[in-house]
């Protein structure tokens, strides 16, 4: 184990560390796990928006596996390595695909945000590697 990462183990698991830790998971699945439940209970808007951007319609279950099943175990805190991980690969891919219209103040937004939670899933995923 590297220094830092010496250093950061005994932050991360003190008593008040600990629970804000787990507060930044419950906020970052939160927006999984409710994104893939919006795509099961009205697919059709998520359907339109993939056709417009050429992305194949079939993807659609994977993606709301990825982010049910990655949402969860981001939630309990299982394989966060690899769940963050594909969590935040899955917003760059999304940033890149649907937000590049960088003409649109809105699209820009959009891009940066997908950006920024995928710096904060990668931050949560090396938390787990130390």
């Amino acid at each position: 184990m590297s220094q830092v990462a010496q250093s950061l183990a005994p932050a991360v698991q003190s008593g008040a560390a600990r629970y804000v830790l787990i507060a930044g998971r419950l906020l970052l699945a939160a927006l999984f796990i409710l994104a893939g439940a919006l795509k099961i209970i009205g697919p059709a808007p998520f359907l339109a928006h993939m056709a417009e951007h050429r992305v194949p319609a079939f993807l659609l279950i994977g993606v709301i596996a990825l982010e049910l099943g990655a949402g969860i175990c981001v939630l309990i805190g299982w394989k966060l390595p690899f769940t963050a991980g594909a969590l935040a690969a899955f917003c760059v891919a999304t940033a890149l695909i649907f937000h590049s219209n960088f003409a649109d103040k809105a699209e820009r937004t959009l891009f940066v945000k997908d950006l920024a939670i995928a710096g904060g899933l990668l931050v949560l995923a090396s938390t787990a590697i130390v």
